[in-house]
């Protein structure tokens, strides 16, 4: 007996509801832009739609969603002609938060952006999204040990970037040079 159309909508919107901030978190930190985060976002979930049925009938809904928006984003890196270098500076002058948090995680975000595709997908589901290396290397498509070394890699070049570095650590009461800040947003790529 197949499920009223109503209810197959109503499993969906739930699902998608429940799952867009993590989705988009993910996508932001893979493609370095709002904008094309929620795109891939979209298409993931709309990809997802279609195949509600598998979907659901999948050990993991969750990982299935995640394989599909991450297949979704490399086929639009396949896709691109010309080469985008990614920069959170915009051509228009802006006021920018002072808050602490804010500055870390843009310094944050500028490092990754930096490090190759493969190895900031590793570290941001391994570390930030906190995926076992066995979910990783499944939704990458990847070996365990190519997932390990790729975020080991990452991590080291993490560790080495200079405006990361003098991030202030967790309880203590240093303050955040503006020059970390600044010196991730400086080099256009």
């Amino acid at each position: 007996m197949t499920r009223a159309p109503e209810a197959h909508d109503a499993d969906f919107r739930t699902f998608a509801v429940s799952r867009w901030p993590r989705l988009l978190r993910t996508a932001r930190l893979l493609t370095g832009h709002h904008h094309d985060a929620e795109d891939l976002v979209q298409v993931a979930l709309a990809k997802a739609y279609a195949r509600w049925h598998r979907v659901t009938q999948s050990a993991d809904p969750d990982a299935y969603v995640w394989r599909i928006m991450i297949n979704a984003h490399r086929d639009r890196i396949r896709g691109l002609r010309v080469f985008e270098w990614l920069t959170t500076r915009f051509p228009e002058q802006t006021v920018r938060d002072q808050a602490e948090q804010v500055l870390a995680r843009d310094v944050l975000t500028s490092a990754l952006q930096r490090l190759p595709p493969r190895q900031r997908a590793a570290v941001v589901l391994r570390y930030i999204e906190d995926r076992t290396e066995t979910e990783v290397a499944a939704l990458l498509g990847a070996r365990i040990g190519t997932v390990r070394s790729r975020a080991a890699r990452g991590l080291e070049k993490l560790r080495a970037d200079p405006a990361v570095r003098e991030l202030r650590a967790p309880g203590k009461r240093q303050e955040v040079s503006r020059r970390a800040g600044a010196a991730g947003r400086t080099g256009v790529r």
